[in-house]
Parts: C-alpha cells; structure tokens; sequence
C-alpha cells in the first residue's frame, strides 16, 4: 500500500486528486470541532460517555468521529446521505417508476434518482437535527442542558445540523468526483482513523500481556478481512458459438464471479442498529445498568446480546443477497447472450442452481460477519480492558475495506496512464 502511495505521488495528476481528497478531509475535520450554538459541549460529551456509549447514539457517534457527542455542525455526519441512499435503492425495488428510471432511463434516469437522493437527504437531516434538539430538550436534567430555549435558538440549531449533513454529503460528491475513491467511504474511513489516538492512550493503562494480545488479535483480524474480501465463488460459464455473416461469435469460456462478502458492511450497520434500540430505550427511561432485563440481553457485553447480533447479522446478509442477485434474471440474461452453466440447462435449471451457490455463499459470508463483528465482544468479555478500546467490527471492515479500494483505485489510475512499473 505505501509502495502503491509512493508511485501514485510521483503522477501530477494522481498526486493534484491525493492532495485535493486530503484537503477536503482536512475541511470536514475542521467542520467536526466546531459546536453549534446553545449547546452545553462539555456537559453532552460526558453524558454520553457515560449514559449513552452502548447505544445506537453511540454507533452513530463513532461513525461521525465523536462530533455526535460534541454537537458540532458534522454532527449528523455521513448519516442522512447512508439513510437515504439506502431508502431509495429499497424504494426503487418496490415502486415500478423508479426501478424504470433506473434501469432504462440511462445517465439522465441515474441523475435523477441522485437528485432524489440528495433532497431525501436534506430532509432527513431536518429530521434527525430536529429529533436530536427534542432529545436536548427533554432530557436536559440528566446532567447536560441547552443554554438557551425558545423558537428562535432551536430553528438555528436545527438548520445548522441540517445544513453540516448537507455539507458533509457534497464534500463526499466532491471526493468522489475529483478525488480518489468513493467519497462516503473515505469520510467514513477518516471519523474511525480520528479515534485511533484515543485508543492508543487507552491501551497505555493496560497490562503488557493484554496490549500484546490486542495487537496480534488485531492484525490476524485484518488478515482475515483481507482474504474474505477478495475471495469469491466462480461459476463457469460457456458461450455457445454464432455465425453472422463470414464471422464466427462466442465458444470462449468465462465465470460468473459472486463475492462471499457480497453485501458489505451493511448487515452489521443494520443489525448493531437494530440491537441497540432498546439500550437507547432503556438509557431515555432511565433504566440501566442494575436492571435485569439490561444487563442479560440488551447490554452490549452481554452473551444473549452477541446470540442475538449474530442472528441479525445473519438475517440482512441473506436479505442483502436477495437485492443484489436476481438468480431468475441471471439465468435470462444469460440465455440471450448464447450462455449456459455446463451441466445445467438455461432456464429454471440455471436459476436454481444459482440461487442454490447464492444461499450457501450467504451462508459463509454471514458467519464471515459474525465472527468480526461479535470478536470484540468475546474479547471484551474475556479482558476488561479491551471494552475501553472502543474496538468495532463495523470499524475495522472499513477500513480495510477503504484501504484495499484506494489501492486498488491507485492502481487502476496508475494502468490506465501507463505507468512503467506495471508494464515492466
């Protein structure tokens, strides 16, 4: 990867996008410590690291680099725009229009569904920046308050985390446009990165033993991401031959590759979601740690917790799948283009024997998840220590995950300009 920089770096034009994506982080990084007005800052960052790290504000606070708990004009962060991404591709699914739009509309068809998105977005942010002032609002005796109450200061603050999540989304078009990699990813990729000086201070106050199991855990993790990420299953395809004219088409061999981390991160962003809810329920009414029902199934460190992560987990990988693969129109689409999976014939035959290979990839990648998202967990439960890392799974598949597409973007760029070193 450094050796991948060093070349990238001695390209102008690769090294002007290196230096523009490094500034526009450098303007979101600037936009996170900057507090909106009316908000007690200090009070709120303690609440929240006391009350509310194991809940889905919590999830939602790692993944805007702490400025969630701060109340800084990134607040909301990359949240909206995730949001309403999502809502659109399951919206374009289910209604008719949009899924024409789509699929026949062309470039115009994909900047409309983009503009869609945008607007989804901004209102969303009204949504979420609203929904946080109430949060201010009503729960400002449980040690933190807004200064000022009224019309006037809660349409600033609330227009002011609508508009850093509007910023924070073109920042990340920018990115994506003139940069390198995906714009989202990156500013994802640059919250968790921030918090890595926090936990190496953390790991200071640990034994040496515990600090070397950390370490090496943390590095056979990433091993372990990295061979699940570019791993995939290949079905073998064969074209059959056409004349048309003087010209013989097709009787090449080919693959039909489906990655086993075909869905991403996704599955554990929906289902650490959706099992923090009742912590956060729990951490509004003001039941706790203490309480039976908190503490053997909805605290983060408990086993019925990880039982039932994993079961979620394990539930939006096998949804995930059913969105991107369409096993019938596989199999059509490979019918008209002369192609068939030897052995099987076109048709039902095909798109059973695909959907077959889907579930079972499902299968691995969901166990795949599991086991990096619930890691933490069993290592936390195991060393007490380790729970004050604020080690993610959610966290490291990014990363990575981030890490090897810049790579890879790099690289891409690099062939595409014909650098030497890949032709020597």
């Amino acid at each position: 990867m450094i050796q991948t920089l060093q070349n990238a770096w001695k390209i102008p034009e690769l090294r002007k996008k290196l230096i523009f994506t490094l500034f526009i982080l450098l303007i979101y990084r600037v936009g996170n410590v900057i507090p909106v007005p009316y908000i007690d800052v200090a009070a709120l960052a303690s609440y929240f690291n006391s009350v509310l790290s194991n809940t889905i504000l919590g999830l939602y606070n790692a993944m805007s680099g702490s400025a969630f708990s701060r109340a800084t004009v990134f607040a909301l962060g990359i949240q909206p725009y995730i949001n309403a991404s999502i809502i659109i591709q399951l919206l374009t699914i289910a209604i008719p229009a949009l899924e024409r739009m789509a699929k026949e509309g062309g470039e115009e068809g994909k900047k409309k569904i983009a503009r869609i998105t945008r607007w989804t977005t901004v209102g969303l942010g009204l949504l979420m920046g609203w929904a946080y002032y109430m949060m201010l609002v009503n729960y400002g005796t449980s040690g933190f308050s807004i200064v000022e109450t009224g019309f006037l200061p809660g349409l600033v603050v609330v227009l002011a985390f609508t508009a850093g999540s509007a910023l924070v989304m073109w920042l990340g078009e920018q990115i994506t446009e003139f940069g390198i990699g995906n714009g989202i990813s990156m500013i994802l990729f640059a919250n968790i990165i921030s918090g890595l000086p926090g936990m190496v201070g953390r790991m200071v106050s640990m034994a040496w033993w515990q600090v070397l199991i950390v370490l090496v855990g943390i590095a056979a993790l990433i091993l372990f991401i990295i061979f699940i990420n570019d791993a995939e299953r290949r079905i073998p395809i064969q074209y059959a031959k056409r004349v048309v004219g003087r010209k013989v088409y097709g009787g090449q061999n080919t693959n039909l590759p489906i990655k086993v981390s075909m869905s991403g991160v996704m599955p554990v962003i929906f289902a650490q979601s959706i099992c923090s809810l009742p912590a956060t329920v729990c951490a509004f009414t003001g039941v706790g740690e203490g309480n039976w029902w908190y503490d053997h199934l909805w605290s983060a460190n408990s086993w019925m917790y990880a039982f039932i992560y994993f079961l979620m987990i394990f539930f939006f990988s096998w949804f995930y799948s059913t969105i991107q693969y369409d096993p019938v129109e596989i199999s059509n689409n490979l019918k008209k283009n002369g192609g068939f999976i030897p052995g099987f014939r076109p048709g039902k035959p095909t798109a059973d024997f695909i959907h077959k290979v889907i579930n079972k990839i499902v299968v691995f990648g969901a166990v795949y998840l599991g086991i990096v998202a619930l890691l933490p967990i069993v290592a936390g439960n195991l060393m007490v220590g380790v729970r004050n890392l604020a080690i993610g799974g959610t966290s490291v598949i990014i990363v990575v995950g981030v890490a090897l597409e810049t790579v890879k973007a790099l690289e891409a760029q690099m062939l595409m300009r014909h650098y030497k070193g890949f032709l020597d």
